[in-house]
């Protein structure tokens, strides 16, 4: 079953507190990864709005898709304020088992990271000037693994001329004062 036009062209503001999760998504997130997401919504927004489906008898919309973000509105106080408690949505009108479908596909087509192109992307922010800390803020990296793709990627010059360590907290850089 396809669909005339996409859902998105109709996007809604619904209070999350008529939002409810399903029953039947396996999809877990780590904690750092909640951080993440946590962090890409207060600096960039919601980019994509939650999939549900509106339950008429209840007047109220379930989950197909969006999860944790719906998580991440409804645990944040500072996302909840800025949204005004409103969660986007598009709706798709489809039985029980089809939407169960489309949370699994929605879930299943999530991509990897490129460990070859994360390196790259590691070693062009610390040509420009970011710090470690930076890095694994605003990427949400720990430690182990920002060091894992400065040995992985080869390139002497991410270690030439200085000691490598990763303090707990140090100010921002120069250049890290400039982007805030």
């Amino acid at each position: 079953m396809s669909v005339d036009k996409s859902p998105v062209y109709e996007v809604k503001a619904v209070p999350v507190e008529k939002v409810h999760a399903n029953d039947y998504n396996p999809n877990v997130v780590a904690p750092p990864e909640m951080k993440l997401l946590e962090l890409s919504i207060w600096e960039d927004g919601f980019t994509m709005p939650c999939v549900c489906y509106y339950n008429k008898e209840e007047d109220n919309y379930i989950l197909v898709d969006g999860y944790h973000r719906y998580t991440v509105l409804k645990t944040s106080q500072r996302i909840y304020k800025r949204e005004n408690g409103l969660l986007p949505v598009v709706v798709i009108d489809k039985d029980l088992s089809n939407r169960m479908s489309s949370t699994i596909r929605h879930n299943r087509a999530r991509g990897m990271h490129n460990i070859e192109l994360m390196c790259n992307i590691v070693a062009e922010l610390d040509r420009a000037g970011m710090s470690d800390q930076w890095i694994m803020k605003n990427i949400g990296m720990d430690r182990d693994e920002l060091l894992r793709l400065k040995q992985i990627s080869g390139l002497a010059d991410l270690f030439a001329n200085r000691e490598f360590s990763i303090p707990d907290e140090v100010a921002p850089t120069e250049t890290e004062r400039k982007v805030l």
